[in-house]
């Protein structure tokens, strides 16, 4: 592609085409078009920056144009990084796109811009519609289309050994109109251990530091370099000390270290009987103990012991204890004193138990507070999470991307998007069993070394009788709700309203349709099965036995494509 000339300046306040759209966009959006110019000055010598077009945790997009080298205007989608990424990760992102994209409905990039900390990558603008904007006007025929040409990216990033971990609607643009797609964001892209993407080899290798209030663990990043820049976030590399306004960043070192100096001034407390007064502990030494990130609850990692032995052992390796011993062990309380653990019955084994006694209650005992933090990736968007990425399951593999497909091609077969929405990684994984089943969710985290505990028993639901009672294509069963929570619902036959299913125990009448505005011409009343079938694999709850995107291509649904 030809490079755009530099023909001319772009004043920043000429970042608005007219004074139509300059009615439409927001002052705020033209701020940051302000401060993006600011930032980075050579982007006004190439680019006009019409409107800012995406917003994300750790990036912006932007529209611009660019006047060609022949005198035509050529949009493009300016990516800013916000400028709190580790260098690496940026590279990483680059070569990502360089290497793997252009090809094969994946997004390729153009050029780079960067001054100091702030980097802006160019891409080609796509003209694209939201997925919940389509999604009820879209026919089966369309489904297929789209789920196929996304398994087609899929299949060609996992060639490379990159791991997106990061597949939604949002991240795979389709424009209808055109047909065309594209596969965008690989700023949490992993690489497989033989992946040819050499920069994420480094990025596998680094150690991950967890960042504190991350609500999605992206590990590889870290704070950057103080910066005279207006508008870079001033932070310190350095962790901060211990104080009241600001909270401990506890790593495995300096939290083994926690552990074992509470422990040792507890037990200093408890053995001197002189004192008036037992020792206390404070509770800022504490504090990164009890704020420290604990395994999700009612899981554990089947590689390593739970007992309540093992789990202090694990915490405290120049301790060694028997579990006999407990009885008679102190641990350190929540309010800074020494608590004793004193109990008639024998202690369980790990044979005998899967969790500690503060299972199912409205408290946290001491050996969960103690236990060894389980480090795995986490990155993803709540809803499409596969199950060994919500169980903290440490191996993770191009299946996570898998997964990820069947639940956009449940939301375009059953008509509801997003389809799982959950505020915590434990209501997703209760979502996934409603549909999965209890039962099959528990052997298959067994497989990959989990133990999942429901406390009732969820049967497995047909996803042909889900997806079309959810559309209303039959009645709903007695006493029995889609099992959706928190989901929006979604124009289905382009009315601007979801039409009611149909009362319980009444079938449509023959040739009639169920819903009065759902078309025939869509395709909706003949889904073949190989649709259900290939959802059914790639909603496999077992990573190891879950499709690939390379076998999924040659699924029978796709014959003809």
């Amino acid at each position: 592609m030809e490079s755009p000339v530099c023909t001319e300046t772009f004043p920043i306040d000429g970042c608005v085409k007219s004074t139509s759209k300059k009615s439409k966009t927001s002052r705020s959006v033209e701020s940051d078009i302000e401060s993006l110019y600011k930032a980075v000055p050579q982007l006004a010598k190439t680019f006009r920056i019409i409107d800012k077009i995406g917003e994300g945790t750790f990036s912006s997009v932007y529209l611009g144009e660019a006047r060609m080298r022949d005198g035509s205007r050529d949009m493009f989608a300016l990516k800013h990084l916000i400028p709190i990424s580790h260098p690496t990760r940026i590279a990483a992102e680059l070569q990502c796109l360089t290497v793997v994209g252009g090809r094969e409905n994946v997004m390729g990039v153009e050029y780079c811009f960067r001054k100091e900390d702030h980097v802006v990558i160019v891409m080609p603008y796509m003209e694209h519609q939201a997925i919940i904007d389509v999604i009820g006007l879209l026919s089966f025929e369309e489904v297929r289309l789209y789920i196929y040409h996304l398994l087609k990216a899929l299949r060609h990033i996992h060639q490379f050994g990159v791991i997106h971990r990061d597949i939604k609607p949002n991240n795979f643009l389709y424009n209808r109109k055109a047909k065309t797609f594209a596969l965008v964001d690989f700023g949490l892209a992993q690489g497989t251990a033989d992946t040819q993407i050499k920069l994420l080899k480094v990025v596998r290798q680094k150690p991950s530091q967890p960042r504190a209030g991350s609500s999605t663990e992206r590990r590889d990043k870290a704070p950057p370099k103080p910066s005279s820049s207006a508008t870079a976030p001033h932070q310190s590399t350095a962790h901060p000390p211990f104080s009241s306004s600001s909270p401990p960043i506890t790593t495995p070192a300096t939290r083994k270290a926690l552990i074992k100096k509470s422990r040792s001034i507890a037990g200093t407390a408890g053995a001197s009987t002189s004192r008036t007064k037992p020792t206390k502990v404070s509770s800022l030494d504490l504090l990164g103990i009890r704020k420290a990130q604990r395994p999700v609850f009612s899981e554990r990692n089947l590689n390593s012991c739970t007992s309540a032995a093992s789990t202090t052992k694990q915490a405290n390796k120049t301790e060694s204890v028997r579990p006999g011993d407990l009885s008679n062990r102190r641990f350190p309380s929540a309010r800074g004193g020494p608590a004793s653990v004193r109990t008639q019955k024998p202690q369980r084994t790990a044979q005998q138990t899967f969790t500690c006694s503060c299972f199912q209650t409205d408290r946290v005992c001491n050996v969960c507070l103690a236990r060894k933090q389980q480090v795995a990736p986490r990155a993803g968007t709540p809803g499409f999470r596969a199950p060994e990425v919500l169980t903290k399951c440490p191996n993770q593999g191009t299946a996570i991307d898998v997964w990820s497909a069947g639940v956009i091609l449940l939301s375009l077969l059953s008509g509801r998007y997003p389809f799982f929405k959950a505020s915590d990684d434990m209501i997703a994984l209760a979502q996934i069993m409603t549909i999965r089943g209890s039962r099959e969710t528990g052997r298959a985290a067994k497989a990959f070394g989990k133990a999942v505990l429901c406390s009732r028993e969820l049967p497995r639901l047909d996803l042909r009788e889900l997806c079309e009672t959810l559309r209303g294509r039959r009645p709903l069963p007695d006493d029995e709700v889609p099992p959706v929570t928190d989901c929006k619902d979604t124009d289905i036959d382009g009315t601007g309203k979801t039409p009611a299913p149909l009362p319980k125990g009444q079938d449509p009448t023959p040739g009639e349709k169920p819903w009065s505005g759902l078309h025939d011409e869509r395709g909706w009343d003949r889904v073949p099965d190989e649709a259900y079938d290939l959802l059914d694999r790639l909603l496999d709850l077992n990573p190891n036995s879950r499709i690939t995107a390379a076998l999924a291509l040659q699924h029978p649904l796709f014959k003809g494509l």
